[in-house]
């Protein structure tokens, strides 16, 4: 972590807020979600004004001003005003090196992990930290992205807007230190509202925000909080801009004429799936093509934009976001008056362009570019068509339809991009055509994506997938497993001495709070020890990472099991609603609450059946069940081995799982098969099971597996506490 922060300058106002609100995080899932996304939705609202209103400004300064050249306006943002001629042709190269020198300085100077384009930043920490999106990269993302799309480099307008409300979003679960799964929803939710009220497409971008996160899965839990904060951010963003006009206008089409017209949508779809494709394969092979570089990092951006002004001056629909290309595609005296080739060389183009704008470490969205691509190809086949001779009258269909198609397959969102573009065009009466042409697409693309970061289904996601077979979790309360801190250090600690007591406990990190026992943040030991070789100096509050993960103390063990994964250390802050650290859950916290809640479950189960006990053992050395698989022990019918447990890991007890000595075993087991049962595993006959095996009242709840709980529930001292 950068030094240089200035935590407790925001304890008091955070401190209050997490007082205010807490209730909210018991609160019934839809009063929840009304009152959360509503504040997203305002933020994203107002956080797409600025960018909005800031990359018109760039745009009319830098490129139109300086560069003598103003793009096409679509019929919704300034009537579909037509593209200048080049005043100063020699300019446009210059001016578009110059804006992502500027951009590229910016970003990796001060937030590196705003370069390239936001979405995949925001899908990624929805999977990983969903706390951990720094507001110091939003503000830089968003001046970023108006240098580099308001001088002439090739982007859309989503990329940052989304990665400003996820932000937003992740700030907001922090400060109201939500659970890991609300955390990703917060983001998911601001990635959607933000997409929305920039695009003006409401219900496609609430669509997008459950979508976008997997290439064969949604994020249900996403879809509600995403209506709420999209439709807040729409009428915000449409409020102050006074425009609730579709972006491309109203285009009205019928689309099908005929039934054989379909044939010729498969065919769009089959074009925009090949572009799809190219246009993941060539943005990526170029972003690693780039990196491979001797160049400095902030340099590659001025260098590809070079190229990027070069192009443009020939297909001048490159330069920006390339709306107003799209805009020129939809109408028909307009697009027959375009030249056949640079109708068929556009896509590849914009590709290009895209690829080394975006792909060199400049700033701005691959979404808009997607949408150019298939408008591009659209209008392309329809030219085609058109000289062959059975074209339909209307092209905007076929452009449209591209839209749909040649990106919604590739960014793994059919459905929310399809609703987005009729919600963009004003044309809801092509999704019968529509449809075939994205899953013919769909079916070309395959399994690759635009966005990296998306994983192939929820149980991919390692929150979703340690939940999965974890009876009951959220009837075990994280204070009945939390272990007290060892040690937290105050925020006034000089960083070397913090080191010392760190390294002189074996710790791999701990908490540090203000001297009034408030959380201010986490260090991790490996990251202290660099931070502190390379000559870093001053108060350890000022290294503590502010977006760490951390649990409310009123919630239970599932929500540890989905906040581990997005630890750095792992392990996670337990605090109450003055922000004080009450305790420290780990791995091995997590092993101890999966026995209580396998007990707790086992014992219910058990319950249900009135002949049926359950009765925890442990492989004794010698035993007949040590060294044996469980398929091949002689267990009665009706003995159900419920889990094994070998030293701190917990093992699925599988037919094939070898046993051995020491193992901690759970079963289920009829009275009168109890004994012989547990001679297997070397308990003797009628005697105890060996240590730690629990064979009382099946309906009792099992033990408290750890030996001090004297701090659950209680804020920690102030000075010698943490893990």
């Amino acid at each position: 972590m950068a030094s240089g922060r200035s935590q407790p300058l925001t304890l008091g106002p955070r401190r209050a807020l997490s007082r205010l609100l807490s209730g909210l995080r018991r609160a019934p899932y839809l009063r929840k979600w009304l009152v959360l996304g509503t504040l997203i939705g305002v933020v994203a609202g107002l956080g797409a004004v600025v960018f909005y209103y800031g990359l018109h400004e760039a745009t009319k300064w830098i490129l139109g001003y300086i560069g003598g050249y103003t793009p096409a306006g679509t019929a919704g943002e300034g009537g579909g005003r037509p593209a200048s001629g080049f005043s100063r042709p020699w300019a446009i190269p210059l001016v578009v090196a110059g804006g992502a020198l500027a951009a590229g300085i910016l970003v990796f100077t001060f937030a590196p992990e705003a370069e390239g384009h936001g979405t995949d930043a925001a899908i990624k920490a929805v999977h990983t930290n969903p706390k951990g999106i720094r507001p110091r990269s939003i503000l830089v993302k968003l001046a970023a992205s108006m240098l580099t799309i308001g001088s002439g480099g090739s982007g859309g307008r989503k990329g940052p807007t989304a990665q400003i409300s996820a932000g937003f979003g992740s700030v907001l679960a922090r400060v109201m230190n939500l659970t890991p799964a609300d955390s990703r929803i917060c983001v998911a939710a601001g990635i959607a509202s933000g997409i929305g009220a920039i695009f003006r497409a409401p219900l496609g971008g609430a669509l997008l925000g459950a979508e976008l996160m997997y290439r064969e899965d949604v994020e249900i839990e996403a879809l509600i909080p995403s209506v709420v904060a999209t439709a807040v951010a729409y009428g915000v963003f449409s409020a102050v801009t006074g425009g609730f006009t579709p972006i491309f206008g109203v285009n009205v089409t019928t689309g099908v004429q005929h039934f054989w017209q379909f044939i010729l949508f498969a065919a769009l779809g089959l074009v925009c799936g090949v572009w799809g494709r190219l246009y993941s394969s060539t943005f990526y092979g170029m972003g690693n093509w780039f990196k491979k570089w001797p160049l400095p990092r902030a340099v590659r951006p001025a260098v590809a934009g070079l190229v990027v002004g070069l192009i443009g001056l020939e297909i001048p629909g490159v330069l920006g976001t390339g709306y107003g290309q799209v805009q020129t595609e939809l109408d028909i005296h307009q697009l027959m008056a375009l030249p056949l080739w640079i109708a068929l060389v556009l896509p590849a183009a914009k590709i290009l362009a895209t690829s080394l704008s975006i792909g060199s470490g400049g700033s701005g969205g691959i979404f808009g570019p997607g949408l150019v691509v298939g408008a591009a190809a659209g209008a392309g086949l329809w030219k085609l068509f058109d000289l062959a001779g059975f074209a339909p009258h209307d092209p905007s269909a076929f452009v449209i339809i591209g839209m749909m198609a040649g990106f919604g397959a590739i960014a793994h969102a059919p459905l929310a991009v399809t609703i987005m573009v009729a919600e963009m065009t004003g044309n809801l009466s092509l999704l019968a055509p529509a449809m075939v042409a994205v899953a013919v697409a769909s079916a070309v693309v395959g399994d690759q994506t635009i966005y990296e970061s998306q994983l192939r289904r929820r149980s991919d996601s390692v929150a979703h997938r340690l939940s999965l077979g974890l009876p009951a979790s959220e009837s075990v309360p994280v204070t009945s497993i939390m272990a007290r801190p060892t040690l937290v250090l105050l925020n006034t600690t000089p960083a070397a001495e913090a080191l010392g007591l760190l390294q002189g406990a074996d710790l791999p990190g701990a908490p540090v709070t203000t001297a009034g026992g408030a959380f201010v943040g986490s260090v991790q030991t490996p990251t202290l020890a660099d931070q502190v070789a390379r000559g870093q100096t001053g108060p350890v509050g000022r290294m503590a990472d502010v977006e760490a993960m951390t649990l409310p103390a009123d919630v239970g063990l599932d929500a540890a099991v989905q906040g581990i994964p997005s630890s750095k250390g792992g392990w996670i802050p337990v605090l109450d609603n003055d922000m004080n650290v009450v305790g420290i859950v780990s791995n091995r916290e997590l092993v101890q609450g999966w026995q209580m809640a396998v007990g707790q479950w086992a014992s219910r189960l058990a319950g249900a059946v009135s002949t049926t006990g359950l009765a925890d053992t442990a492989v004794a050395a010698g035993a007949a069940a040590e060294g044996s698989p469980i398929r091949r022990l002689a267990l009665p019918t009706g003995t159900v081995i419920v889990s094994v447990t070998r030293g701190d890991a917990m093992i699925s007890p599988d037919g094939d799982l070898v046993l051995e000595a020491g193992d901690s075993v759970t079963l289920t087991t009829r009275a009168e098969d109890r004994e012989r049962v547990l001679a297997l595993f070397g308990a003797p006959p009628g005697g105890p099971a060996p240590p730690g095996g629990r064979t009382g009242d099946p309906g009792a709840a099992p033990p408290d597996p750890r030996p001090d709980r004297s701090a659950a529930g209680r804020p920690c001292p102030e000075q010698a506490v943490g893990r």
